[in-house]
């Protein structure tokens, strides 16, 4: 057959399934009229004048208004697969269900039991399966097919075979800011995982550019699927390292159809609070460590700076003290039956329970202790220093005295170094990402305040002070919005395990403490430099859990050239890593220069420009984080000019996303910056899916991996 007749063929082959398809969005037409109208009809129905036509109006928009949604978000490449089976049918796959008016499914959903074969199906195993048809959609319009012949022996005569496969078609694709769902490329073992049971742990284990994250983020859309009441009404929480990473994953579910799912870095975990910068790498293993449980749990109890220690009440004819010492052991008693918060109603009745037993006086004895407690309790005097003993407290405000109790409570806990980084770390107020498991941690250690009606004692209560409102008032934008009670999940999605400190696993242990996980890592990747601490704190975020591990082997991403530079920093980094198979060759070499200091920016700027040149989709500089600042200024123009196609980034910031191009500043200093140095260089490597180069000052690292 010729090019031309080939051609001529995929051209009829394509205006076939155009047909198919222009069919399919009518009848998706008519479902979101549907919708439109229910919406209108659930708002007519909330003029009743009674609380039912209310509820019933609530209902019937909330459902409609999610039926629109998911139909909006999955509207573009709706329909992406089909099938020629055994028996002469041909089903047709999609992102979501459509049936036509009689109510016949014209459309399966992808991740529908009979949608599985589209992806189960092999040449060795066919499953009834005759031809597998990939349909390469542009919004509505269909601008390519890919055939796979699974079963040559039973094809008819005149059934037509087009293109080379859609996964290598997939792979050749140039890469943009967003991640992209594979629905329609998906392999037979991301499959398997994808369609694990819901109950449990699923891991989620391979190389780099295995799939893992995409995989992961599928299998939260069948999770919803297959069991939408307990998934949807729990809520389903995606943890990703960064913001970065949250913004390039961010479309996969909705063009799934889905559009109920929490995304969250790992710097936005706890509702309200918002960190997107790391801290040095000594500070942020001290913050991670499980060591920092003992040291906040005394933080909680300490008292604020500028808490009264002493306490003096004329009454009648004693003057009553409480020094610090009894002070202190009013605290410990108070802290011995409840949590900070949940004691505050019962401080002023401890309060007044010591200074009677203080009271000596005949005048005072006569008059007795219930007139005692109401003479003390409404003297404004009492009532200030109670507020300014024992004041309700927001963990954002204990969290900003740890710099003053670090030395002190922290003694024994961390060495000098640790210390000092602590200290340098909180100097400017603002949270980092290792900080929000801290302040989490506070929000279940302190507890939270109880409301007027929580108290069931009928002991004074404290008035607000004027600077407690103060306070308040200043640590607002920083205030977790959400109670404690409502952080659990009924499924919580973690990438980046590997990465994840002790601490961050208590965090993510809260909110997925009934839930059913999918735990999606790599440890050659890993940036935590204490393994074996981590394993511990993840086993108890999952305990009682069962685990399903599953082990994706082919790297879909990076050319065998470069996969196999980066295979050798691996072994540096790591024992044993976990290292794919790469599927294709480019013939494209890594490139390494090795230049002057003062001509090292130049031969960015030439290397960076040689590649943008080279490729259609994304390219980023890879810099050492004490660089950042000056390269981004000394290469403010480029990345202008490029700004949708060019990012620079450190190494942490590149976890989970690829890019066309890649160029690698200094990489003996991204190895030098941290312990996991060689780790962070193996992601940074991986990231490329074409084309590398590296330029730095030195070349140690090449000389490690010869």
């Amino acid at each position: 057959m010729t090019d031309q007749n080939a051609a001529h063929i995929a051209q009829q082959e394509i205006a076939a399934e155009q047909a198919y398809v222009d069919n399919v969005y009518e009848r998706l037409e008519a479902s979101g009229q549907v919708a439109q109208a229910l919406v209108a009809e659930g708002y007519a129905r909330g003029h009743i004048g009674h609380e039912g036509g209310l509820v019933e109006r609530d209902a019937m928009v909330f459902q409609a208004s999610k039926r629109i949604a998911a139909l909006n978000a999955a509207h573009d490449g709706l329909v992406f697969g089909r099938l020629n089976l055994l028996d002469g049918e041909s089903r047709y796959i999609g992102r979501i269900g459509v049936r036509d008016e009689n109510r016949d499914i014209i459309v399966v959903d992808w991740r529908a039991p009979a949608a599985a074969v589209f992806y189960q199906a092999t040449a060795q195993d066919p499953a009834g399966v005759v031809r597998r048809r990939v349909l390469r959609c542009a919004g509505e319009k269909v601008i390519g097919v890919e055939d796979d012949l699974l079963d040559a022996d039973n094809a008819a005569d005149d059934l037509v075979i087009v293109g080379e496969g859609a996964l290598l078609a997939s792979l050749s694709r140039a890469r943009d800011s967003s991640m992209h769902s594979v629905v329609a490329t998906i392999q037979k073992e991301q499959d398997e995982a994808i369609r694990a049971p819901s109950r449990g742990a699923t891991t989620i284990g391979g190389g780099p550019g295995t799939g893992k994250t995409v995989v992961a983020l599928h299998r939260a859309a069948y999770l919803l699927y297959t069991d939408r009441r307990r998934f949807e009404s729990g809520g389903v929480l995606v943890v990703g390292p960064s913001s970065v990473f949250m913004n390039y994953i961010e479309r996969v579910l909705p063009s799934l159809g889905e559009t109920s799912v929490t995304l969250r870095s790992l710097g936005e975990v706890v509702d309200g609070l918002r960190a997107e910068r790391h801290d040095e790498p000594v500070a942020a293993a001290a913050k991670g460590s499980s060591r920092m449980t003992a040291f906040i749990g005394r933080a909680a109890a300490a008292p604020l700076p500028g808490t009264p220690t002493e306490l003096r009440y004329f009454y009648k004819d004693d003057v009553l003290r409480l020094d610090s010492a009894e002070l202190d052991r009013i605290r410990r008693q108070l802290l011995s039956g409840a949590k900070r918060n949940r004691a505050y109603d019962k401080a002023p009745a401890a309060i007044v329970n010591a200074l009677w037993r203080q009271v000596a006086g005949e005048r005072a004895l006569e008059k007795g202790e219930a007139e005692f407690v109401e003479t003390v309790t409404t003297d404004d005097r009492f009532v200030e220093f109670v507020e300014d003993w024992w004041p309700p407290v927001d963990p954002i405000e204990v969290w900003r005295t740890l710099p003053d109790v670090i030395d002190t409570l922290g003694h024994g806990t961390f060495n000098t170094e640790e210390l000092a980084a602590l200290k340098e770390s909180w100097a400017g107020g603002e949270p980092s990402i290792e900080d929000i498991p801290l302040i989490d941690e506070l929000r279940y250690v302190i507890g939270e305040i109880p409301d007027a009606g929580d108290d069931e004692d009928d002991g004074p209560k404290q008035l607000m002070s004027f600077e407690r409102r103060e306070r308040e008032e200043r640590d607002d934008r920083y205030r977790a919005t959400r109670s404690i009670e409502d952080d659990g999940f009924a499924h919580v999605l973690v990438d980046e395990a590997q990465d994840l400190s002790p601490m961050q696993w208590r965090m993510l242990g809260r909110r997925g403490r009934h839930a059913s996980w999918t735990i999606v890592g790599d440890q050659a990747q890993s940036s935590w430099p204490h393994p074996r601490e981590s394993e511990a704190a993840r086993k108890a975020a999952l305990e009682g859990k069962p685990e399903h591990a599953f082990r994706l082997s082919t790297n879909y991403r990076n050319s065998a050239e470069i996969y196999d530079l980066a295979a050798k920093v691996a072994v540096v980094g790591v024992k044993d890593p976990d290292l794919a198979d790469a599927v294709r060759r480019t013939g494209e070499l890594p490139q390494h220069l090795v230049v002057g200091a003062s001509e090292l920016v130049a031969q960015l700027r030439t290397s960076i420009d040689e590649i943008l040149d080279r490729v259609e989709g994304t390219v980023a500089v890879v810099a050492p984080r004490a660089d950042l600042d000056r390269l981004g200024g000394e290469l403010a123009d480029l990345l202008e000019e490029h700004g949708g196609r060019l990012r620079l980034l450190d190494g942490l910031d590149t976890k989970g996303l690829e890019f066309d191009g890649v160029v690698v500043a200094e990489p003996d200093a991204i190895t030098d910056e941290a312990s996991a140095g060689w780790r962070t260089l193996y992601v940074v490597l991986t990231r490329a899916t074409q084309l590398l180069t590296t330029v730095g000052t030195t070349d140690r690292w090449r000389e490690r991996i010869a």
